[in-house]
């Protein structure tokens, strides 16, 4: 490898004194190739480490065997199951991130959601009767109420529908998302929709 000393005599030599690039490497001791590149670099030479891959890499995957096998499994335990000779904070600490994989989801864990990534919607039918003109009047159950609630900001909206049927179930989805103004990702229902006298509800 070249120098930096090397590198800047060789730069001296041509630059400031105008030696040939063929006497150079006789008074360097080195090839023309290494004067050639020496001079083509705009900077200094530097050494560079190789990258060297940690030496659980090669135990890993019968780490995970051992993981998908039995999530809680000590480190200690796998330590001695894959012959690991080694500091075992390494391992620790691969098995550590290797772990969180192959663990059940805690039922007892709090739901959380980003601004704009959930909300629920479902039919309600209050107690009342509404006039629709005409002398006439409807029941929530002929008139339902589509109602939507954010599942970050807890804001709740709600519209009256004409029906519990697919396309008016969808169109007020559509409604209830306009509502709010923008929406920060894709919204996806999972409607159940029925045509008359069956509960309906969905989440978007």
């Amino acid at each position: 490898m070249l120098l930096v000393e090397d590198w800047a005599e060789i730069r001296r030599l041509h630059r400031g004194e105008g030696m040939p690039i063929k006497a150079i490497p006789r008074v360097m001791g080195c090839s023309k190739n290494t004067v050639r590149a020496a001079l083509r670099s705009s900077g200094p030479p530097s050494y560079r480490r190789p990258a060297v891959g940690s030496a659980v890499e090669a135990v890993e995957p019968r780490i995970r065997e051992l993981l998908q096998a039995w999530p809680t499994m000590p480190a200690t335990v796998i330590a001695e199951r894959v012959g690991w000779t080694r500091s075992i904070r390494t391992l620790r600490a691969r098995v550590a991130e290797l772990r969180p994989v192959y663990l059940p989801p805690d039922p007892a864990s709090r739901t959380a959601h980003q601004p704009g990534e959930v909300a629920e919607c479902d039919f309600w039918f209050p107690d009342i009767k509404l006039p629709v003109g005409w002398g006439q009047s409807r029941t929530a159950t002929q008139l339902p109420v589509l109602t939507m609630v954010c599942g970050y900001s807890r804001f709740a909206t709600a519209g009256l529908v004409p029906s519990r049927g697919a396309e008016d179930l969808y169109a007020g989805w559509w409604q209830l998302i306009a509502a709010l103004g923008r929406c920060r990702g894709c919204w996806c229902g999972t409607g159940r929709a029925r045509s008359a006298g069956g509960a309906t509800s969905g989440r978007s």
